[in-house]
C-alpha cells in the first residue's frame, strides 16, 4: 500500500497542495496532521506507524514534512527500513530503495534541521532588534481599568468568573494571575506589619 503523510505545523495552514501531491504519486491513503514538526511523538505520525507493514511505501511532499530534528528523521526512517518499508519525498526525488536515495536523504536532513535553526534564529534577532527600538513584542497588555473591576466584580460575589471574564473581555489566566498577585500584596503587607 501506498501510504502519504502530510504535515503543516499551525492550525491555519493548508494542507491541499500536499495531499494533491500525494494523490497524484498515487497515495491509497493520506495521513494529514497539523502539529510541529519538531516534536518526535505526534498523533499522526504515530497512526503511520500502526498502519505500515513490510513492503508498504510511505511518501511525502518533501523530507521537512516528516520532521526538523535530523536524528529524529534518521532514526525513523531506519524504522521503517527495518520495518521493509519503502520511504520516497517527491521534492527532493528520493527513494530509500536505492544507496543513492539513503545517502541522499541523510544529506537533506542535516539541511532541513539547518534551516529551522536558522529560522529560529531570524526570529529572536527579530525579537531583539524589536525591543532595542522600543517596540513591546508579545501579546498586547490587558488595560489595568478591566482588572480592576473585574477585581470588584469578583469581591462582590454577585457575578461567576464566567461572567466577569466574558463581561471584561479577559482570559482565565490573566484573572487568575492578578487575583493571586493581590492576594500576594496583602499577604506581604501583613507580613511587614
Amino acid at each position: 500500500m501506498i501510504i502519504g503523510y502530510a504535515r503543516v505545523s499551525k492550525d491555519d495552514q493548508n494542507l491541499n497542495r500536499q495531499v494533491d501531491q500525494l494523490q497524484a504519486y498515487g497515495a491509497e491513503k493520506i495521513i494529514q496532521e497539523k502539529f510541529t514538526g519538531t516534536k518526535r511523538q505526534r498523533p499522526g505520525l504515530d497512526q503511520l506507524l500502526q498502519l505500515i507493514r513490510a513492503n508498504d511505501v510511505v511518501v511525502v511532499e518533501s523530507i521537512s514534512r516528516l520532521g526538523r530534528q535530523t536524528l529524529d528523521i534518521l532514526n525513523l526512517i531506519q524504522l521503517l527500513h527495518q520495518k521493509q518499508v519503502k520511504f520516497v519525498s517527491l521534492k527532493e526525488n528520493m527513494d530509500t530503495a536505492t544507496p543513492t536515495g539513503r545517502a541522499m536523504l541523510q544529506m537533506m536532513s542535516v539541511i532541513a534541521e539547518l534551516e529551522r535553526n536558522l529560522l529560529a534564529d531570524r526570529v529572536k534577532e527579530g525579537i531583539a532588534a524589536s525591543r532595542r527600538r522600543g517596540v513591546t513584542v508579545g501579546r498586547p497588555r490587558v488595560p489595568q481599568e478591566k482588572l480592576k473591576i473585574a477585581i470588584r466584580m469578583y469581591r462582590s460575589n454577585e457575578y461567576s468568573v464566567k461572567e466577569i471574564l466574558a463581561t471584561n473581555q479577559i482570559s482565565a489566566g490573566t484573572f487568575y494571575r492578578e487575583v493571586n498577585r493581590l492576594k500576594l500584596k496583602k499577604l506581604k503587607r501583613k507580613d511587614e506589619q
